[in-house]
């Protein structure tokens, strides 16, 4: 394989790794933007892809395993809105408690439920979903550049993919041109002039940890419903906390989120390329080295290479109304 295929391929893989990573960061982008930090992105995308792989499993209809996805999302995203808005509690809390209680839930769900060691069953045909071929892909393949550009990065992806990079210019319109956007900037800088004005502060967080709920969702169904065939324990991975780190790297714009993420798939599909691949003056690597090369990165790069991150002045801060 020449060098222009191979890194086709490895971008086709970065894609694919991206999608759930866009998916969760703008869904932490809208909660964080309202002042809520949100560390439960992990535990939704996990309750997803199970909710997603189970109903799929049993109805054959992946549009209801994606309505469950969200569904459960939302229901966990509103735990957490009411543990951290409605009863002031800690944020950091209740997303890393989500976390724990949807692993583990997961888990005895599916042995209860399918016997096959917390998995869902395989999942095929209507069940999941499939890729989208874009007219002429197969006749221009074979054309220099343009050709495997066309037929495999830009075609050949599944709905949710082409929905997760949809969603960047989306929220950006959101966030900038809308009313409740601009409102929603407002509560994550100062809620007490947001509430002075007569908007309610509580409900505006309420509505982004619904946004979130949505987006992470769809991330988790991704994860069961295209990228894999079914949910197996434990399959996000580590997605939601660094889709937190790429909103932070981001610096909590729309486009930088995309770009983070798929810095971080880069980083993801190259790591799997080089598994069991020596390379030049240093020889074979680990295969565990390989595995974490995307998590080490991550930690250098928000170390050293995005400067000061200053998040929404409001941020993990519960809001008290002044009387």
């Amino acid at each position: 394989m020449d060098v222009f295929h191979m890194l086709v391929t490895v971008l086709e893989s970065t894609i694919r790794v991206s999608v759930p990573l866009i998916f969760a960061a703008l869904g932490g982008l809208f909660t964080e933007r309202a002042g809520v930090f949100d560390i439960g992105l992990e535990g939704k995308m996990l309750g997803a892809a199970f909710a997603a792989g189970a109903v799929a499993a049993v109805t054959g209809n992946v549009w209801a395993g994606l309505l469950a996805a969200i569904l459960i999302s939302v229901l966990l995203s509103l735990v957490h809105g009411y543990a951290s808005i409605t009863q002031r509690g800690s944020q950091i809390v209740s997303g890393v408690a989500i976390n724990f209680i949807v692993f583990g839930s997961t888990v005895i769900l599916g042995e209860a439920w399918f016997r096959q060691g917390g998995r869902t069953p395989a999942l095929a045909g209507d069940a999941r979903f499939s890729t989208i071929t874009f007219p002429f892909a197969e006749e221009i393949r074979p054309v220099p550049v343009i050709g495997p550009i066309y037929a495999d990065l830009i075609s050949g992806h599944f709905f949710l993919t082409y929905l997760a990079f949809a969603m960047v210019p989306i929220t950006w319109w959101i966030l900038y041109r809308t009313r409740f956007g601009l409102r929603l900037r407002a509560v994550g800088e100062n809620p007490g002039a947001v509430d002075t004005a007569g908007i309610s502060v509580v409900w505006m967080r309420y509505r982004a940890v619904i946004c979130c709920g949505i987006l992470a969702g769809l991330g988790g169904a991704y994860l069961s419903l295209a990228m894999t065939a079914g949910f197996v324990k434990g399959m996000t991975a580590g997605k939601g906390y660094i889709a937190l780190a790429a909103l932070i790297f981001a610096k909590w714009k729309p486009l930088n989120v995309m770009l983070a993420c798929l810095l971080f798939g880069f980083l993801d599909a190259l790591a799997i390329r080089l598994q069991g691949n020596p390379l030049p003056l240093i020889g074979q690597i680990p295969v565990q080295l390989m595995q974490a090369l995307p998590y080490i990165l991550t930690v250098i790069l928000l170390a050293g290479f995005i400067g000061k991150a200053v998040p929404p002045k409001a941020g993990g801060v519960p809001y008290v109304k002044e009387r």
